[in-house]
């Protein structure tokens, strides 16, 4: 616990001091797009309606969600960021993984879109059983983050001040992390512009019982 409460204040130091502006301008990029509306699609066949979107930043997928007919709310550990998806029509507040403050089975969907790399790998475990709780019986949750490679720690070289925090994780873990909690739907390693990672892309469902 002391190593997350560590990295969630070096975080939200990081990320309120980062131009709010600039990173509300961000493109996404083609295959980002494209593993959002994928996600789209299953919760129309399967009719969910209710989304949680965790480490949601400027809240662009929180909108894109709810502009298609899903009723979403938005969380960050970053008040600049809650801000922005408020200004968006979102309803949005401040809270970090293990402070999401719902009852349980609150959601037919959570997502979570680059964020959960920010989590330590020691408390993971802790993390994805508070999802897994806030996420109703059956429902689906879309866990996307970069990995390919086993590496914690810093990035000294982060043009975020202070630098932030990173866990990557290979294949194999980031599967057997997720298997006490959730069925895996699917998987897809998406290659990226660098040799020494890709983008994980999972889909899953707590199981009904």
């Amino acid at each position: 616990m002391d190593d997350y409460r560590r990295v969630t204040t070096i975080l939200q130091a990081s990320y309120n001091r980062e131009s709010a502006a600039e990173r509300n301008k961000t493109t996404k990029d083609s295959w980002k797009i494209e593993v959002r509306q994928d996600f789209l699609e299953l919760l129309a066949v399967e009719a969910k309606t209710t989304l949680l979107e965790v480490g949601a930043g400027t809240g662009t997928d929180g909108l894109f969600f709810q502009e298609h007919g899903l009723k979403v709310i938005c969380t960050d550990l970053s008040s600049a960021m809650v801000e922005l998806c408020r200004e968006k029509g979102l309803e949005a507040y401040v809270m970090d993984f293990l402070s999401l403050d719902f009852p349980s089975a609150s959601f037919e969907a959570i997502y979570a879109l680059n964020c959960l790399l920010h989590v330590p790998g020691a408390n993971l475990p802790e993390v994805l059983g508070k999802l897994r709780d806030l996420l109703r019986p059956g429902g689906l949750f879309f866990l996307g983050v970069y990995g390919g490679i086993e590496r914690e720690g810093i990035n000294e070289q982060d043009w975020h001040n202070p630098p932030r925090f990173f866990a990557f994780h290979t294949d194999e873990f980031m599967q057997q992390a997720v298997a006490p909690f959730f069925e895996l739907v699917s998987f897809k390693a998406i290659p990226l512009q660098r040799p020494d990672r890709h983008f994980q892309s999972l889909v899953l469902r707590r199981p009904l019982t």
